[in-house]
């Protein structure tokens, strides 16, 4: 039996965790957690280890690109891939992409999904994401 597979998904719009969760919950072996800003994710991303994050770009207190910078430099988060979301090119017009973030940051996030989120696309990411994870994968030991 494969361990259960755990993504934190940190936004603080309450819709789109329960859209994210909706659309996670026919993955098998998958629990999701919930952080609703950025400093309350990055500690459950210390404390879970968590095998994905799914990272919202507009945050209120730290943005989503602190928040992943943080983590890309800490030791005990640095390996946990990071799907990043963000409508801010829909709300502003100014594109962005995973490749701008590594330019920006230093480390291309593994997926950069614009909102509003297509299901199967957000599904296939983290499915994908989650087969290249080891058994160990980033959760607690």
């Amino acid at each position: 039996m494969n361990p259960t597979k755990r993504i934190l998904v940190i936004d603080d719009e309450p819709d789109a965790i329960k859209f994210v969760s909706a659309v996670l919950s026919d993955v098998q072996d998958c629990d999701v957690l919930e952080a609703e800003d950025g400093e309350t994710g990055m500690q459950l991303a210390k404390q879970e280890r968590p095998d994905v994050i799914i990272l919202d770009v507009m945050l209120p207190d730290v943005d989503g690109f602190e928040v992943f910078y943080e983590l890309q430099h800490d030791n005990s988060t640095r390996e946990i891939p990071v799907i990043m979301l963000t409508g801010v090119a829909n709300k502003h017009g100014i594109p962005f992409s995973g490749k701008d973030m590594e330019g920006y940051i230093g480390k291309r996030p593994a997926d950069y999904i614009e909102k509003p989120m297509d299901p199967e696309k957000l599904r296939s990411s983290v499915e994908r994401i989650l087969e290249a994870v080891p058994e160990t994968g980033g959760s607690k030991e």
